[in-house]
């Protein structure tokens, strides 16, 4: 290990933060964030119009490399990557300034900042720049969902399979993903590590705030996988049992227009209300009051499909019912004892999901309460957290042995 107090952990992302209380995913900071007590923490992820280029944020020095002018800069954010290039062809014109950026920021903090060991969040692209240019730095890449079921083809599998055989290990955050991937690289044996949850602080009961009977929640980004269509479809049928119903939906993405029209059509606007993007900090509060939440998680017409859901673990932290769609790696959270697990393409099934939620109130509270006990134990941030850092510490050691 070189002369520095701590190992040095150098992160790759696309998804992070653009500020602090900013509304794009969390989970690659607060794991950064949480690692900061073992390693000295260097995170690099795409800039963005209104973001500071270099900062440290809780602790951990955040560079944000220039891939476009600033207004451009659009290929991450409001969606994801992979859903913004198939909304909105033209972005692909941004992706070779994307690699090269990440590259140069690669390259220059591995030569300047001298890391002990690299995390790549994603096999595609984090992990491929990684494992070509990584040298001698030992590799962990962490799989989260979209760039292993969205993203098909032959040139994409011979990439993945590429940075498998160059890491030092592979994690992904459900058993689902898991399968997935040893199917097509029967070599793989990546470990299940799941982003975490903070269970102790955010993602709580509020015992003062009066839980609504007439308010279902969504929240998610809005791409096809997430299912909220199928929940617009579905709110016919609740309505008709319960008339005084609302959906709030919290989210923002490249189907924005498309569900807004299917409301129209469905005679449903009084009823549906979209809040935009809410900051972590706020959801909490949403989860607090809401009647049920709603995760109607599908398998996209693409293959792409949730690698955990960690929406569902935020619901249930705040004791709110769930109701959540039948893709695999949902059952690493829940079970049909502690929560509705439906089809939602079936919106006979899903509405009546709803519905008895809905109706027998507290049956729901004793299922989700004996759910947060389950998933608790599963994914607090602790937990997740020292898992690891006790992954990367050990492969320091090991690499420093040789």
């Amino acid at each position: 290990m070189s002369a520095h107090q701590k190992p040095r952990l150098l992160v790759l992302t696309s998804t992070y933060p653009r500020w602090s209380g900013d509304h794009e995913p969390g989970f690659v900071h607060e794991l950064a964030k949480r690692l900061t007590d073992r390693f000295e923490v260097m995170v690099l992820g795409p800039h963005a119009a209104g973001a500071v280029v270099d900062e440290r944020l809780d602790g951990v020095r955040v560079i944000r490399y220039r891939y476009a002018p600033g207004f451009l800069e659009t290929l991450v954010n409001d969606g994801g990557m992979v859903a913004n290039l198939r909304h909105a062809f033209w972005k692909w014109l941004l992706v070779p300034g994307f690699f090269i950026g990440l590259w140069w920021a690669f390259l220059r903090a591995r030569r300047e900042w001298r890391p002990d060991v690299i995390h790549a969040h994603w096999l595609v692209p984090q992990g491929v720049v990684a494992a070509i240019a990584r040298k001698d730095v030992p590799l962990i890449v962490t799989s989260h969902g979209a760039d292993l079921f969205a993203i098909s083809g032959r040139a994409y599998a011979w990439l993945r399979a590429y940075v498998v055989g160059r890491a030092s290990r592979i994690t992904v955050v459900s058993q689902a993903m898991r399968q997935r991937l040893r199917q097509e690289i029967p070599a793989a044996d990546p470990l299940v590590m799941p982003m975490g949850v903070d269970f102790a602080v955010r993602f709580v009961p509020d015992h003062r705030q009066q839980r609504s009977r007439t308010v279902i929640l969504f929240v998610g980004r809005l791409v096809e996988k997430k299912g909220l269509l199928h929940l617009i479809e579905a709110m016919p049928t609740i309505l008709a049992r319960h008339p005084r119903i609302q959906l709030d939906i919290i989210g923002y993405g490249p189907e924005r227009k498309r569900l807004g029209e299917r409301i129209a059509e469905l005679g449903i606007e009084d009823r549906v209300h979209f809040l935009g993007a809410v900051a972590q900090a706020l959801l909490p509060s949403h989860y607090q009051r809401a009647a049920v939440c709603v995760a109607p998680f599908v398998e996209a017409a693409d293959g792409d499909q949730e690698g955990l859901g960690l929406v569902v673990a935020e619901a249930v932290g705040c004791l709110c019912p769930v109701v959540a769609g039948d893709v695999q790696a949902v059952y690493d959270l829940l079970d049909a004892d502690c929560a509705h697990i439906v089809s939602p393409r079936d919106t006979d099934a899903l509405a009546a999901a709803i519905v008895d939620v809905l109706d027998h109130p507290d049956a729901a509270q004793s299922r989700v309460a004996h759910a947060r006990t389950q998933i608790e134990r599963k994914i607090s941030w602790t937990a997740v957290a020292n898992g690891y850092a006790d992954l990367f510490n050990a492969i320091v050691i090991d690499s420093k042995s040789r």
